[in-house]
């Protein structure tokens, strides 16, 4: 149950601590790491595409459960359409686009969603 005052709903946070899990996996998985790695190691990039999944599905329900929240993220669109390619369209993956991703994208896109959950602590 959300508390009083509390404008963001309880699933809503959920979502976004789901996002915020998922880049910070990204991040901790690519740490350290070159395309040609990422292009190396099946078992890499399998584990960033999932987080992806994972970081574009939440922001679908997000969008469903709670359209304010959900706008104020940015890229929210743009994350759920990637989920979509990398989902449907796994056997034409650019993997240029997914490492373009992890390190252009991902970082606001964490940060927006950290911001949204930590006001509502």
């Amino acid at each position: 149950m959300p508390r009083a005052g509390s404008s963001m709903k309880l699933e809503a946070k959920k979502l976004l601590f789901d996002v915020i899990k998922a880049c910070s996996d990204v991040e901790a998985f690519t740490a350290g790491k070159a395309y040609d790695d990422y292009l190396a190691s099946e078992m890499l990039r399998a584990a960033v595409e999932r987080k992806f999944e994972i970081i574009g599905e939440a922001l679908f329900r997000l969008r469903e459960k709670d359209q304010e929240t959900f706008q104020q993220i940015s890229a929210s669109q743009q994350a759920i359409a990637f989920r979509n390619r990398l989902v449907h369209g796994y056997d034409a993956i650019d993997h240029q686009t997914v490492w373009e991703t992890v390190r252009n994208g991902l970082p606001t896109l964490k940060a927006e969603a950290e911001q949204l959950f930590g006001n509502e602590r």
